[in-house]
């Protein structure tokens, strides 16, 4: 199952939200990244808070609530948003060696994007439907 609604530009699967808990209680709080590419392709990235700092460049696209006291935030670059304003991204898990640098790694799961086109809502929400 997805949580997902028209307000959000993010969503979790149940499975990743079970993995993001179990993480939690090894490493604390945690948030995402969208990486961009490069070393790790373009997978999202989870870090415990303050292990990653975000700077003016960086969008915070939403926040999952994975059944904790805090929701997990979620970021990409500026410049990658620019390509990306236009989906709903909903992380995912599956079986396979996560990034280096993301706290999943050691758990033989990784982390992925799934992603969509924003519906006729949901543009219109953001501010990204036809002006008239």
């Amino acid at each position: 199952m997805v949580s997902t609604s028209t307000d959000q530009r993010v969503a979790v699967t149940d499975a990743a939200a079970s993995l993001v808990r179990d993480l939690t209680k090894r490493h604390g709080p945690l948030m995402f990244h969208q990486s961009g590419g490069c070393c790790d392709g373009s997978a999202p990235m989870c870090y415990p808070v303050g292990m990653f700092i975000t700077g003016p460049s960086d969008v915070l696209l939403g926040s999952i609530d994975v059944g904790l006291d805090d929701p997990v935030e979620i970021y990409m670059s500026e410049s990658q948003f620019e390509y990306w304003k236009y989906t709903h991204l909903t992380i995912d898990v599956v079986p396979g060696r996560g990034a280096g640098f993301s706290v999943e790694g050691p758990t033989g799961m990784r982390f992925l994007i799934r992603s969509r086109m924003l519906d006729e809502a949901e543009l219109e929400y953001f501010g990204l439907g036809p002006t008239l």
